[in-house]
């Protein structure tokens, strides 16, 4: 027999907000799981957008059919949207203008990783799960976990991985809702200014729309992204743009 390990009464055996049930005289603690992901990182036009969906853990499969939003129709994901909103125990969407990314940008403190992780924080201390999972966008999970970690609570289990959307159906739901708003957002754009595209550098009607109308709209496009900056012909916000748009944005691993 081994010996016995003192329990250490400092540390709470369940979150008080925690669902409680009982079966029996048995005591079930049922955890809130929330999933956050995003859409938009990369575009030049249009906002970023993250979402997080909470339910208890082992009911996911109420969420239905959910799997990561690039994977799905557009009518398929605007079917999911609509479900995952009416069954989901809380949901919460955020909106990044391009406004806001380019002020991030132009901060020496600040870049889009760390941008996610305090949008990513702002939906985690308003739920209050008891879990959170995070599809992470840095190829340095550890070190941007770290970062995460001291934007919340730290009562709060958090599961940091790459492709989380892909491998949990919360995050999955989240991806959707990300997904909808952002192509929302993207259709009011090209009903009030003009066919814009989906808003990726690598697309040519985008790029077309941006040659012919950079200084029109100033709202609506990223300034602080390198393919802005060559269309605009000037140096741009900050001097630092986002990295899939191949302008030096700052690594989570140089933290």
């Amino acid at each position: 027999m081994g010996p016995t390990r003192t329990p250490d009464f400092s540390i709470p055996l369940w979150n008080l907000n925690q669902k409680r049930i009982y079966k029996g005289n048995c005591l079930f603690l049922v955890m809130k799981v929330l999933g956050i992901d995003e859409a938009g990182r990369g575009p030049v036009i249009g906002p970023m957008i993250m979402a997080g969906v909470m339910v208890e853990e082992g009911s996911e499969e109420k969420l239905g059919d959910v799997k990561d939003s690039k994977l799905l129709t557009h009518g398929k994901r605007l079917e999911l949207d609509k479900h995952v909103r009416e069954v989901a125990d809380d949901f919460m969407v955020v909106e990044i203008s391009p406004a806001e990314i380019d002020k991030a940008l132009a901060d020496d403190k600040m870049n889009l990783n760390w941008l996610e992780a305090h949008k990513q924080a702002e939906i985690i201390n308003s739920l209050g799960p008891d879990k959170a999972i995070i599809d992470c966008p840095s190829v340095n999970c550890e070190a941007f976990e770290k970062y995460l970690r001291g934007l919340i609570d730290d009562k709060v289990e958090l599961v940091v991985e790459n492709k989380a959307d892909e491998n949990y159906k919360s995050c999955s739901a989240a991806s959707i809702l990300a997904k909808v708003l952002r192509e929302k957002r993207m259709e009011e754009i090209r009903e009030k200014y003009g066919d814009a595209g989906p808003g990726y550098p690598a697309n040519a009607v985008t790029i077309k729309f941006l040659k012919e109308n950079w200084d029109k709209y100033p709202e609506i496009f990223r300034k602080s992204w390198s393919t802005y900056k060559k269309v605009a012909g000037k140096s741009g916000v900050g001097g630092r743009g986002n990295g899939s748009d191949g302008y030096g944005q700052r690594k989570l691993e140089n933290f």
